[in-house]
């Protein structure tokens, strides 16, 4: 099990995706307005992880496949 687990079937509706990317990047624009450089990097790099796990390397195969059988 991985700490994220971006292609889980939660994430396959592209609204959600678009709704978490969104969230994570505006709210890096409201730290940057508001002068506080430190979370803005912070967010800023939680929302560019969030762009390439759940549109770059997201597999909507994989999200509808449980994997819950112990190896």
């Amino acid at each position: 099990m991985k700490l994220f687990e971006l292609n889980d079937e939660f994430f396959r509706p592209v609204w959600k995706r678009v709704l978490i990317v969104a969230a994570t990047v505006g709210w890096a624009c409201f730290e940057f307005y508001s002068g506080q450089t430190f979370w803005g990097v912070i967010f800023l790099g939680i929302g560019v992880y969030a762009i390439y796990g759940l549109f770059i390397a997201f597999d909507p195969d994989a999200a509808s496949k449980t994997d819950d059988k112990p190896e």
